[in-house]
């Protein structure tokens, strides 16, 4: 890919980020998703290296940097494995980003230094089994009992939810407002009426790990609300900014990890007295490939550009995060079709991309919920 207009200071954080990768990452990657564990040892390690900071500002503890330095991180953590970018993206993107945003500075002062140095998880806690991309359907409710706010109700498919030590809830507290009577809760695990399940069985990003989360009477005190009541869940959309060019930036990282894939498998394999990278159709595969992985890579770095410029971005994210994520899905499933009965193996990397991609196309607004994003910038 081309990173030609990369600065000297992006060009060697991507660098430093993929030294690691190919040294700690890579070699693990298929252990840890065959484990179905998230290996939360790198979350701290991530934490030393400062990247768990990258774009917040030192004040927080942060490491400065902005979204081209965090686009740069999830590409190159997604090419060894996309389920530990995953697990990274929600506890800083999410969580970390809606403290530093909405957090009032006892918030911000408890939670965020430790969050930012990994000593901290978070997870964030929206989606529910009727609640997806109508955000007015959120069914868990918190309301006010003296000095304290109490929850009930259940979330369910939340990332990192098995071991986050503080969860971002979102609840109706005005459920007859619906989308205007959200308000987002800081909860601490081990608080009372609070209990996670068991970890999901997912067809993909087998190294994340994905639970429910349920309220019984969840008693909290009344600072532990984050932002304004019935307006936190508005004021997080607005600022929680890197989620699409994260999402497209994984998509060029798993992208790129099955092109290599491809080429190296298609260097080996002889077919007809040679490799069959020497055969028209798979090269032209190949070519078509890394064109639409360069294309995808452009699309992501002007996108997160426009947010370090502080300029309007939401066409270009919506555009960059449609045309990664199913174009990691159109490669992923090429790298598996040129791998032939090897790939169906499960110890080949390409069945392992392959089962990861597809999620890209539904988190962080579904492919159809991008176009309609689109559409609407088109006036139409």
């Amino acid at each position: 890919m081309t990173d030609a207009l990369l600065s000297g200071d992006e060009r060697q954080f991507r660098d430093s980020v993929r030294a690691f990768v190919d040294r700690e990452v890579v070699p693990n990657a298929a252990r840890w998703d065959a484990e179905e564990r998230y290996p939360r040892q790198m979350l701290r390690r991530f934490g030393e290296l400062g990247w768990l900071g990258t774009a917040f500002p030192e004040s927080v503890g942060g490491s400065g940097g902005g979204a081209v330095h965090y686009a740069l991180l999830c590409s190159e953590l997604a090419r060894g494995s996309a389920a530990v970018a995953l697990g990274l993206y929600v506890h800083t993107a999410l969580g970390a980003a809606a403290l530093l945003h909405l957090g009032n500075p006892a918030q911000q002062q408890r939670l965020l230094p430790e969050a930012l140095r990994g000593e901290r998880t978070l997870c964030w806690g929206y989606a529910e089994a009727g609640a997806g991309a109508d955000v007015s359907t959120v069914r868990t409710r918190a309301r006010r009992d003296g000095g304290d706010w109490v929850l009930d109700g259940a979330k369910l498919y939340i990332t990192n939810a098995t071991f986050a030590d503080t969860m971002l809830i979102v609840a109706s507290t005005a459920p007859d407002q619906g989308l205007k009577g959200l308000s987002l809760f800081v909860v601490d695990r081990g608080t009372p009426g609070l209990s996670v399940g068991a970890p999901l069985k997912k067809l993909g990003m087998g190294a994340s790990e994905m639970a429910e989360i349920v309220f019984d009477g969840c008693r909290i005190p009344h600072e532990n609300l984050l932002g304004q009541e019935n307006r936190g869940f508005l004021q997080a959309m607005k600022v929680l900014s890197l989620g699409r060019v994260a999402s497209a930036a994984f998509g060029v990282g798993l992208g790129r990890a099955a092109l290599e894939a491809a080429i190296a498998y298609g260097r080996e394999r002889v077919q007809f007295g040679q490799a069959i990278v020497r055969h028209q159709y798979v090269r032209f595969t190949l070519a078509d490939m890394a064109t639409r992985l360069e294309a995808a890579w452009q699309l992501s770095l002007a996108a997160a550009r426009l947010i370090d410029a502080g300029a309007p971005f939401d066409r270009e994210a919506s555009v960059a995060k449609l045309f990664a994520s199913e174009t990691c899905t159109w490669m992923c499933e090429r790298a598996l079709h040129l791998s032939g009965a090897q790939g169906q193996m499960r110890d080949s990397p390409a069945q392992r991309f392959y089962r990861d991609c597809k999620v890209l196309e539904l988190g962080e607004g579904t492919s159809e919920v991008q176009r309609e994003t689109i559409a609407r910038h088109l006036g139409i």
